[in-house]
C-alpha cells in the first residue's frame, strides 16, 4: 500500500487511539507476567453479507483464495486476507491489501447477487493485546471462556469486554489477541 501524500485525504486521518499511544506504551509490563496493548490503526476491513450456499459466495471465496468460515468462532486465512465469521451469512474480511481494491474486487464478484460488500475500516479499530498475561487481562472483563480448551488460535467471536461490544480474535498460542471494538468505544476499552 502506497504511503499517503500531504494532498491525500488519508494523510489527514487520525486513529481513534492516537492520543493514548504513549500511555499504552508506558503501561506495558515486561517479564513472565508481561502484557502490552497497542493499536494497529487503519486495518483494511470489509463486511461481506451473502448466502453461503450461493454461486456469489463461491466467487467471493475464489477472490479471497480462502473459504468463508462456516461456524461461529471460525476464521479462515489465505495470503493477505482473513475472514472472521460474524453470522450465518455475514463475515468480516481483514486484509493487508489496499482497502479500495479489496472492496472493489469483492463488489465486482458479488455481481448483482443478493448481499453486500461494505468497506468498514472507520467502523472499528484494531488493538493488539499480547504477552504472557494477555489472556488473564482479557478474562477480567470478558464473558467469553478464553481457556485454551474453549477458545484458541484462529478463533474470533463477538462478545463484550465490560460493556464494550468487541470481536476478540486469538491469532496465536502465545496468546496474542486482536480486539476489534467500534471506534467510538476504543478509548473506553483501551483505558
Amino acid at each position: 500500500m502506497a504511503e499517503p501524500t500531504a494532498t491525500d485525504p488519508a494523510a489527514l486521518r487520525t486513529s481513534p487511539l492516537a492520543h493514548l499511544e504513549e500511555r499504552m506504551r508506558a503501561a506495558t509490563v515486561s517479564g513472565a507476567r508481561g502484557v502490552a496493548l497497542t493499536e494497529r490503526p487503519f486495518v483494511t476491513m470489509v463486511n461481506v453479507r451473502v448466502d453461503p450456499a450461493s454461486e456469489a459466495a463461491d466467487r467471493i471465496e475464489k477472490a479471497l483464495a480462502a473459504a468463508l468460515p462456516r461456524q461461529c468462532g471460525d476464521t479462515t486465512a489465505s495470503g493477505p486476507h482473513t475472514g472472521a465469521w460474524l453470522g450465518p451469512d455475514e463475515w468480516l474480511v481483514l486484509s493487508q491489501a489496499e482497502p479500495t481494491a479489496v472492496t472493489a474486487e469483492l463488489r465486482e464478484v458479488l455481481a448483482g447477487a443478493p448481499g453486500w460488500v461494505v468497506d468498514v475500516p472507520a467502523n472499528r479499530t484494531t488493538l493488539k493485546l499480547s504477552g504472557p498475561s494477555a489472556r488473564r487481562v482479557l478474562e477480567k472483563g470478558c464473558r467469553l471462556d478464553l481457556h485454551p480448551r474453549a477458545f484458541g488460535p484462529g478463533q474470533a467471536v463477538s462478545t463484550t469486554v465490560g460493556p464494550v461490544p468487541v470481536l476478540p480474535w486469538q491469532v496465536d498460542d502465545t496468546p496474542t489477541y486482536r480486539l476489534f471494538p467500534r471506534s467510538s468505544f476504543a478509548d473506553y476499552l483501551a483505558r
